[in-house]
């Protein structure tokens, strides 16, 4: 098995490609060991020390390392523990767990202008940002704003304010006038 490892705009976050599937359908992010529990590859790259956040996507695995740490010291034990898991025969998530989408449900009056926003996100923005191993979903809507979700190699990266800003709210603004503004939430 080979596995290939691309930089990500996010100096903390390497994006790691093992040829394979990783998950079938959505995404999954873990942003702290904490919460791997329903993943046996999570928790594998979590069991190296100065990891921060591992995020799957349909073929790819991000991992997120502390400042204090240099990527020459865990990458060779990620590189590892990745190995490891799809030569065990494990699943990626434990069965039973879902992934979905990312976004968040939305109920009310603005039920049309939601649909657009998460069409243009899924058709338009979410493609590019997985490119650099991240995703990005949607999290509400309230009188012109939209709150978005950062995840994987986007979330905590220098670029993502401008991201935000200058091209996904300029997407929106452009396609969909009822929206005014875009705002990053943790969740």
């Amino acid at each position: 098995m080979f596995i290939q490892t691309e930089s990500t705009p996010n100096p903390a976050t390497l994006k790691f490609l093992p040829g394979q599937t990783v998950l079938e359908m959505g995404t999954a992010d873990f942003p702290s060991a904490d919460t791997a529990g329903k993943s046996p590859l999570a928790s594998r790259i979590f069991a190296v020390d100065g990891i921060e956040g591992v995020f799957f996507g349909n073929d790819f695995v991000t991992v997120t390392k502390a400042d204090s740490v240099d990527w020459d010291h865990v990458k060779p034990a990620i590189l590892g523990a990745i190995m490891e898991h799809f030569q065990s025969g494990q699943p990626v998530i434990d069965e039973g767990q879902s992934t979905g989408s990312g976004h968040a449900e939305h109920t009310g009056e603005d039920g049309e202008i939601v649909g657009q926003i998460k069409e243009l996100l899924d058709s338009r923005v979410r493609p590019a940002v997985a490119q650099d191993g991240g995703d990005i979903t949607f999290h509400g809507f309230d009188r012109g704003v939209v709150y978005l979700h950062m995840q994987g190699a986007c979330a905590g990266c220098p670029s993502s304010t401008l991201t935000l800003k200058m091209g996904i709210e300029n997407l929106l603004r452009h396609y969909i006038p009822e929206v005014t503004e875009v705002r990053p939430v943790a969740v």
